[in-house]
């Protein structure tokens, strides 16, 4: 073992998991290196969530995320945390194709990023790939309940399991999910007590967004509990307002620089004193040796 690998033990996909029923576990995503290396001293895990192309990048909706995108940002993320393990979302379209397909572009983002885990979108329909992924040694947290990718169908960004008839198919999504391999499950916008049901039901974490505290974890997108976003879910809760103290803080930039009252004088680089130069000062000296002495008259 190096005395790197030695120094620095990163949280990994079976850490995760054998803290169901121990301790809760706390998540957020990120999106940079700066506010991964802050919340790495809080989280178990941060989540690249493909959510960076609505709060990052302005996108409607998250169908536009590439694998690229995922991949720049994942790299970031890892270069910021040192102990929680970083998962990185994968993207729509890189994974639905095949078992194999998935596998070819949820190794690159490993590859690339140095992440410790992939999670994808899906229930039942992603069983056999879940599968295909673990079995050659690609964690997978798996992501069921309202799936941002699938609004197109689902019709919006709507809350599942809030009618008894829907439960039933949610909780065959979680048990396929657990079943074929998964190390963990994000229970999106989900009824509470749907979400305890399964939680109590299935051997792997749930991580709820909300959904309920009776979940394993918790994860929320970091811009909306820290207040910069603009609009939040319901299931939010925002423990900060960095939205108005960055509104505040530009404006008092903005007035200062129209009064040129920034930057002052200790925000700017002095002249260095002038430093003699060595035949300058030579020839200084020869001068003083050659000066004829002043002499007095008696």
């Amino acid at each position: 073992m190096s005395s790197q690998m030695a120094q620095f033990k990163r949280l990994m996909a079976p850490d995760i998991a054998a803290k169901k029923g121990v301790e809760p576990i706390v998540s957020l995503t990120s999106y940079h290196a700066h506010t991964a290396a802050i919340a790495d001293k809080y989280c178990d895990f941060l989540l690249v969530g493909d959510s960076l192309g609505m709060v990052m990048h302005g996108f409607e909706t998250t169908v536009p995320v590439t694998l690229d995108l995922m991949i720049m940002h994942g790299k970031a993320v890892v270069r910021g945390a040192k102990r929680a393990l970083v998962v990185v979302d994968m993207p729509f379209g890189s994974y639905e194709e095949s078992p194999e397909v998935a596998f070819r572009n949820a190794a690159r983002v490993m590859k690339e990023t140095d992440c410790g885990a992939v999670k994808l979108e899906g229930g039942r329909r992603m069983g056999a790939t879940i599968h295909y992924l673990v079995e050659r040694g690609i964690p997978v947290m798996a992501h069921i309940g309202l799936t941002p990718q699938s609004i197109n169908v689902i019709g919006g960004f709507k809350a599942q399991g809030r009618e008894e008839a829907q439960w039933a198919e949610i909780d065959q999504d979680a048990k396929v999910v657990a079943d074929s391999g998964a190390f963990s499950v994000v229970l999106e916008a989900m009824a509470e007590p749907l979400a305890e049901r399964i939680t109590k039901a299935i051997s792997i974490p749930t991580i709820g967004i909300g959904a309920s505290a009776a979940c394993d974890g918790q994860i929320l997108v970091m811009e909306d509990m820290l207040g910069l976003s603009p609009r939040v879910p319901k299931f939010v809760k925002e423990f900060g307002s960095i939205g108005e103290s960055i509104d505040k803080a530009i404006g008092w930039y903005a007035e200062e620089v129209r009064k040129r009252s920034f930057p002052e004088p200790r925000h700017t680089y002095a002249m260095k004193a002038k430093e003699p130069n060595v035949d300058d000062t030579a020839q200084a000296k020869d001068a003083q040796d050659t000066k004829k002495p002043e002499t007095g008259s008696n």
